[in-house]
């Protein structure tokens, strides 16, 4: 029916009034800001980075199997098997060789579904390791299901890095996602040094102390790495004294003393422990700082540092010892990560996409405002003020969920827009054939609501349908574009059948008596 209640005639004008409050708060700045949201702009309007980061998880398969490798000689030797040619082979495959009485016994270890040394996956049904013997010779690769864990480990674990990295730069509304099972996508909108971004997700901050040795070329248990600044080369020992991992602090200061910029740290307990052992039977020795296989700096201990703290020093800029001490709080990332994709949008190119897309919604909509005053007259009127309140709801309700707004999310709206003349477009019409044989107003336009919302529900759902298939097959703009279109058309049907009918039977109801009112 046309009449509406007091009740339902309150809770329209408060639900609409909220929404357009939320609406204006992106353009007015309110006082009694009691809502304290805002619809974000995205990278394509208001400028920033696209990077599409790769994990490269070889060193990764690499570092399990040795892992592996080191498990199995400790369990051989503690268990007095006997075994030989316990390798690694092309980097994929573990193979050892076992006594044929000790065959059984360690077939029995790798298939064991409560071992620690092949571990069994309940949910995939599969072990990490494929298991293949071949009369006394053992092989170990890694299963199908093994690699997925791996690979979702280490990108599971690369993204939080990468997301504590992001944080302590301090951008604005990052957004940090996966993608697929070995990459990363990060946008950072209204970013305005992309280069520092670039060279901190780059690094994988891999920190290590090891002693310079005095051998003139390189053995077993020692390398040959180059300084970060090219000036020279040292052998230093494989053997780590203390790893990143034991780092609770990292902060740039400056060295009173000399008058240099350096990198101060605190370590944890254990490392404090290792530190002070290493730096008292150390004294006289150079300590090499190593950062993903280069030497910050090697300096010689003067004195036993056993308080858990000290200092790394180097040509340090005061940023460069801020990005280090970043990349040393937010720990290092489990494999390199290679930047394969790389967009920049300027401010100024994401200005211009705003105004083309707001320049596009006003032509539309007065050419559609003009249409319906010239064709429906009153009720033109009455589908326009509907219109722009429908806009407001719409907006009103990104800006609930500070959603991320778009230029293909502008598309969005301005399709909604059509979508919502549609619909009185069709109500107008069926008010008309149903006014041909009903003398009574109020039953003609009542009837005319009634049977053409199967139209505008059916018009309606088929475009839904279409936004959902969008939004879960589709990936970034084409999300906004149907997250938009999606929630105007709940508005639009919301706009439509309460407010447009109310503004509808508040002037039919007046107006009942003249003789044609459509």
């Amino acid at each position: 029916m046309l009449y509406f209640s007091k009740f339902r005639i309150i809770l329209i004008s408060l639900f609409t009034l909220i929404f357009v409050y939320l609406t204006s708060s992106n353009f007015i700045k309110f006082d009694d800001n009691w809502i304290d949201k805002k619809i974000n702009l995205g990278l394509d309007l208001q400028g920033g980075s696209y990077l599409l980061l790769e994990i490269d998880n070889q060193p990764v398969i690499v570092q399990k199997l040795q892992n592996t490798v080191s498990i199995l000689r400790k369990y051989f030797k503690d268990n007095n098997i006997f075994f030989k040619n316990l390798r690694i082979i092309e980097d994929e495959s573990i193979v050892f060789e076992i006594e044929n009485n000790q065959i059984e016994q360690i077939k029995s270890l790798l298939e064991d579904k409560n071992g620690n040394i092949n571990p069994y996956y309940s949910q995939y049904k599969s072990y990490q390791f494929d298991l293949l013997i071949s009369d006394n010779q053992f092989q170990l690769d890694f299963s199908k299901f093994g690699l997925i864990e791996l690979k979702n480990s280490s990108l599971n674990q690369a993204l939080e890095i990468v997301r504590r990295r992001i944080d302590e730069v301090g951008t604005n509304e990052p957004n940090i996602v996966k993608r697929g099972n070995d990459r990363i996508l990060v946008e950072l909108p209204g970013l305005d040094d992309p280069m520092r971004v670039k060279n901190l997700l780059g690094k994988t901050a891999n920190l290590t102390f090891r002693f310079v040795t005095e051998n003139s070329e390189e053995t077993f248990g020692s390398e040959k790495l180059p300084f970060e600044d090219g000036s020279d080369e040292v052998i230093v020992s494989k053997r780590i004294v203390l790893s990143g991992d034991n780092l609770l602090d990292a902060k740039p200061k400056m060295d009173n003393q000399t008058n240099q910029t350096v990198v101060s740290f605190t370590l944890d307990r254990v490392g404090a422990k290792r530190f002070g052992k290493a730096t008292t039977s150390g004294i006289g020795k150079r300590l090499a700082i190593v950062l993903d296989g280069k030497i910050i700096s090697a300096p010689v201990i003067q004195d036993a540092i056993v308080g858990g703290s000290g200092i790394i020093t180097g040509n340090f800029t005061f940023q460069s010892a801020t990005d280090l001490a970043l990349l040393l709080r937010s720990g290092a990332l489990p494999a390199p990560l290679n930047i394969i994709e790389e967009r920049t949008v300027g401010p100024g190119l994401g200005q211009d996409s705003i105004d083309a897309g707001i320049f596009a919604l006003i032509i539309g909509f007065v050419l559609v405002i003009i249409f319906m005053l010239l064709k429906y007259k009153i009720f033109g009127l009455i589908a326009n003020i509907t219109l722009i309140l429908n806009l407001f709801i719409l907006v009103g309700l990104l800006t609930l969920f500070e959603a991320t707004l778009t230029l293909p999310g502008i598309a969005g709206i301005i399709l909604t827009v059509g979508m919502a003349v549609d619909a009185n477009v069709l109500i107008f019409e069926r008010i008309k054939e149903e006014s041909i044989g009903e003398k009574n107003q109020i039953i003609a336009f009542d009837n005319g609501y009634e049977r053409s919302k199967t139209a505008v529900i059916d018009a309606n759902i088929t475009t839904l349908i279409a936004a959902i298939i969008l939004f879960l097959m589709g990936s970034g703009p084409i999300k906004g574009f149907s997250v938009t279109l999606g929630v105007g058309i709940f508005t639009t049907l919301f706009s439509v059948y309460f407010i447009a009918r109310l503004l509808t039977s508040i002037y039919v109801i007046k107006n009942k008596n003249k003789e044609k009112l459509i």
